[in-house]
């Protein structure tokens, strides 16, 4: 059973990057009391000039050849507040089409409540379905007292800045890459299936690359994977995103044991700032 979750944690893993997630639908659930046991004011502040609310990004999935999905990922007009600071409530859902639908059906639903200020996650909740495999979490984040409740009275440290397997890629928007060099590596610590897996990305370089939306000029990363039961290299998936402030996902690509994945961006909305788009 070990071997198959991390099976499941790697896939999903890429799909924070490539990207899995439904934008339009609001949380299910109560948000819970988080204990206060600190200032909220001594939680860092990040520069966020990526995102905001009512962004929505709408994916093409592929599976070799064969139409496989749809992916859409995209943040709510809620402003919910956990211990009286605004979120950003980022709700989603990947689904199977066509023939993998009678194969193997996908319904997969994450949401995120990521702290406005400090782009840091304070309620997280997975249900996933795939092939009837099935997940169920509900993690609530404590950084004033450092600790991820997961439930079941299980609760684990964490360390400042630790994300969840969604607000990662919230996260890693925020970074000023304007100076990013090639082969430069940069690092991000998700809570994941009860431990903390380290995300490691390598900058490829600046590429123009051409979609059935246009031509846009991207910058190219390389996430670090595990190897063996998924991939065949460590080197096998590849993000490019806008070289421009919003850094969305234009196409990632996976290269796995039986075949290939491969997400597109197919339609875009709400974004903060100009795209780089090559007229």
């Amino acid at each position: 059973m070990k071997k198959k979750m991390k099976k499941y944690i790697l896939i999903d893993s890429a799909a924070i990057l490539i990207v899995i997630a439904l934008f339009s639908f609001k949380s299910e659930k109560q948000l819970p009391e988080i204990q206060n046991d600190g200032d909220v004011k001594t939680l860092p502040l990040v520069r966020n000039d990526a995102f905001k609310r009512g962004e929505k990004l709408v994916f093409r999935l592929h599976y070799g050849i064969l139409d496989a999905g749809e992916a859409t990922l995209g943040i709510t007009d809620e402003q919910k507040e956990i211990l009286g600071r605004k979120t950003f409530h980022v709700v989603g859902l990947g689904i199977t089409k066509g023939a993998f639908e009678f194969f193997y059906s996908v319904r997969d639903r994450y949401e995120t409540f990521i702290d406005e200020q400090s782009i840091i996650p304070w309620v997280f909740i997975r249900n996933v379905n795939e092939g009837g495999y099935k997940i169920e979490q509900y993690y609530v984040f404590n950084h004033l007292m450092k600790k991820v409740d997961v439930g079941g009275g299980e609760t684990f440290p964490i360390e400042p800045n630790m994300q969840d397997m969604l607000s990662a890629f919230y996260c890693a928007r925020t970074m000023d890459l304007s100076g990013a060099k090639e082969g430069e590596m940069y690092s991000i610590n998700c809570f994941m299936d009860k431990e903390v897996w380290p995300l490691k990305i390598k900058f490829i370089g600046r590429e123009t690359i051409t979609t059935d939306l246009g031509t846009f000029k991207c910058l190219k990363f390389r996430p670090i994977v595990q190897k063996g039961r998924v991939f065949k290299h460590e080197e096998d998936l590849n993000v490019w995103i806008t070289d421009d402030k919003n850094h969305i996902v234009i196409k990632g690509q996976a290269d796995v044991l039986v075949g290939s994945i491969k997400a597109e961006l197919t339609s875009y909305s709400g974004l903060a700032n100009p795209v780089s788009k090559v007229e």
